[in-house]
């Protein structure tokens, strides 16, 4: 298992110039292998920031990704409206300087037909990272029952007529993409589940239960699918990613992780859970009484969404006080979120996203040495 005390969740700011060549890309004003060499660049540089934040464990930043579920839906027909507004409905929370955003539900959202994958979902973003460093690549998949948000009996019912059935084939590409990283030598897969913690809260938990499952359900069916994408690869680590949601640095819910932490910390397979815990949003350290001893926490700390920097005496205090309910060696330290969970990005600037992964190397070894 990979014990690393500094982490990264996955997504960093994408600089200007990717984002007007994706623009031109769509419009065909660039060629895509044009385009390919710039997203190249922005790969490039995004593993030499971590690399220079001091970060054992890399990612490609995502660069390559709409949204860190789009990988998904640019690899497989099916889809209908996967736009950008398909991975950002709802109404989201901000502070004074933001603002509250909400965004409909887009009505021809779903699976227009039966799911066929064109290639691997993110086989590319793993390999060319892994040949651009020596540090440890992880690569990011979502938890197959996230997709629940792509599937309506109004759209989805010529190829699933059920919820069941439509994450039956999600599950069975997710895990032939397990196996195919594997395969290409990955050894740390993230799942990124931000709708559980949805469920603990009235005003995003409706949705979910409106699909047809209710809370229990969600939380035993979910795990169950969970697990079998992350099968049995005894030599790799996987991790296992909660909040609750981040876009344009805003949030989708509050709540503490006490109502779903028993059957999710205890029941995943994932070695490590990566948890959000930047402000009050998240609840107290109590709920992580219930980690098993196979399992370390990843405390998701240092805000993403804010240029505020926290102090090292700040978190080693946090972590000093995690560690009255978790033993100080299987707990370690990240950002709460991605710094870009889509292309929108949170408020802060590169430079801030750099001296906040910074911050987390520092106070890691301040804390564990």
């Amino acid at each position: 298992m990979i014990r690393a005390h500094a982490d990264v969740i996955g997504s960093l700011l994408r600089p200007q110039w990717l984002l007007k060549a994706q623009e031109e890309s769509g419009a065909g004003a660039i060629t895509p292998a044009e385009f390919k060499r710039i997203e190249d660049r922005a790969v490039d540089e995004a593993v030499a920031l971590q690399e220079e934040a001091g970060l054992d464990v890399v990612t490609d930043g995502e660069m390559r990704r709409l949204s860190f579920q789009a990988q998904m839906t640019a690899a497989v027909d099916g889809f209908a409206d996967c736009g950008l507004d398909a991975f950002l409905w709802g109404h989201w929370y901000g502070d004074a300087s933001t603002g509250d955003w909400t965004k409909a539900r887009p009505p021809s959202i779903g699976v227009a037909h039966t799911l066929r994958r064109k290639r691997h979902l993110c086989a590319e973003e793993f390999t060319y990272l892994r040949a651009r460093t020596a540090r440890t690549p992880k690569v990011s998949l979502t938890s197959p029952s996230l997709w629940a948000n792509f599937w309506s009996p109004e759209c989805s019912s010529a190829g699933y007529p059920t919820l069941d059935s439509f994450l039956a084939d999600i599950v069975a590409i997710l895990r032939d993409e397990v196996a195919e990283l594997v395969r290409l030598g990955a050894t740390y897969i993230q799942l990124d589940a931000p709708h559980y913690p949805l469920l603990v809260d009235p005003r995003t938990r409706t949705f979910y239960e409106q699909q047809g499952w209710n809370v229990l359900h969600w939380l035993e069916r979910g795990i169950e699918l969970d697990n079998a994408v992350i099968g049995e690869f005894p030599d790799i680590t996987f991790g296992f990613h909660l909040c609750r949601g981040n876009q344009g640095s805003r949030w989708l819910a509050a709540g503490g992780y006490d109502p779903i932490a028993e059957p999710i910390f205890q029941r995943i397979r994932a070695q490590r859970l990566l948890l959000e815990y930047d402000d009050a949003r998240a609840g107290s350290f109590e709920a992580l009484r219930q980690v098993p001893d196979d399992k370390m926490v990843v405390l998701g700390l240092v805000t993403t969404k804010s240029p505020q920097l926290e102090t090292p005496a700040e978190l080693t205090q946090r972590v000093k006080d995690a560690s009255r309910f978790l033993p100080l060696e299987r707990l370690a330290l990240s950002p709460q979120c991605g710094f870009a969970s889509s292309i929108i990005g949170n408020r802060l600037s590169i430079e801030d996203q750099k001296r906040k992964l910074r911050l987390v190397v520092e106070s890691a070894k301040e804390i564990w040495g």
